[in-house]
């Protein structure tokens, strides 16, 4: 399904010149629907990155805008190119259009572009995709980084069921994945502009312009059909990234899991006063009485849950609670604690489901 208005990706690029070539192409062989441009940040590129961009110019079905930028050592990161190479998709795309942004060493599905119009076609301001890694350079990893990334993929999936459960989203419902990955969203140019753009941050500025569009209640889909096939490889272009961790986990087990992940209970209750305090947002009935109730079982002052019922957006509200309560302080979990962990959260997840609902895999499965 191809929409009226355009659609742009944007790709931040360091030294692929391997790796460009099946990127761009990956793009031109989309199913039911096509971009209007590519936009390729070429950040502090040394190899011959740009004459293999040349060479695939006059093959492209779509606009190609290739822009060269030389930054100090200190901005040269994948959160700077990224938010350079989705400004100026934005730009091309206008108002009405929808950016797309994935990586230079990924290859996105035949069908990247027309399951995520799907997702927008059912309300969703913005779409995640998955980033699964390519399946022959996957099997030449270790065992131990498999295991380790199911058991915490499992984990933080049935962390997520409970988000489901105890504070259901409309816009992104069961099943979904949990994945934040830069290597494949997508966004309405409005709603990218009403969360203030990628931030210049120099790792996770996937996750962090997520968690911006959350505060301006964007309508985020998860969409588990959505995907792109990224490298395996464990010397990456973005100190901290994915390859990092792989190269790093390969060596020894990280003591704690990823920082997204927390306790069970600490999950139930994050998500029950989420819950809560939507309808006193929306300041339906005796509103300011709950209020208080809520403020006391978050430790809070009454006034400061009150004012946050002002906001503009329903997640910036929850943002300033979630940042002020004790109660919902983030706390890790240590890898030695996972098992147990998991278990705990099943048994939640156990107590929230309907009669007859599918139960979700066990950890590792």
């Amino acid at each position: 399904m191809q929409p009226d208005c355009p659609l742009v990706a944007a790709i931040p690029v360091r030294n692929e010149a391997e790796r460009i070539g099946p990127c761009l192409l990956a793009l031109t062989r989309q199913h039911a629907a096509r971009l209007s441009h590519v936009v390729l940040l070429l950040n502090n590129c040394t190899d011959a990155t740009l004459p293999n961009v040349k060479a695939l110019g006059s093959r492209l079905p779509f606009g190609l805008h290739v822009l060269e930028r030389t930054y100090p050592p200190a901005m040269a990161h994948a959160g700077t190119a990224r938010r350079a190479a989705m400004a100026r998709a934005a730009e091309l795309a206008g108002q009405q259009g929808i950016v797309l942004t994935t990586d230079a060493d990924a290859v996105v599905a035949p069908d990247w572009l027309a399951k995520t119009l799907a997702a927008f076609a059912k309300g969703a301001d913005a779409v995640c995709g998955r980033a699964l890694i390519d399946p022959v350079e996957a099997a030449c990893l270790p065992a131990c980084l498999h295991d380790d990334d199911r058991a915490e993929t499992a984990y933080a999936t049935m962390l997520d069921r409970i988000h489901d459960l105890a504070d259901p989203d409309p816009h992104d419902p069961w099943p979904r994945h949990v994945e934040h990955s830069g290597a494949s969203i997508a966004v309405r140019v409005g709603l990218y502009h009403r969360a203030g753009g990628i931030p210049a941050v120099p790792l996770g500025e996937d996750r962090e312009f997520l968690a911006a569009l959350r505060r301006v209640d964007a309508a985020i889909r998860h969409a588990p059909d959505v995907w792109v096939s990224v490298s395996g490889r464990i010397a990456g272009r973005a100190r901290g990234g994915m390859a990092d961790t792989m190269a790093r986990r390969m060596i020894r087990q990280d003591e704690m899991l990823d920082e997204s992940l927390e306790p069970a209970m600490t999950c139930l209750h994050r998500a029950q006063a989420r819950a809560a305090l939507r309808p006193l947002w929306g300041r339906h009935g005796s509103w300011r009485a709950r209020a208080e109730t809520l403020a006391r079982q978050l430790m809070l002052p009454s006034a400061t849950l009150i004012a946050t019922c002002a906001e503009p957006f329903f997640g910036l509200a929850w943002h300033r609670i979630e940042a002020a309560s004790p109660l919902l302080r983030r706390r890790p979990v240590r890898r030695t604690d996972l098992a147990a962990e998991h278990q705990q959260a099943a048994r939640i997840v156990q107590r929230l489901l309907p009669a007859q609902a599918p139960v979700l895999p066990a950890l590792g499965g």
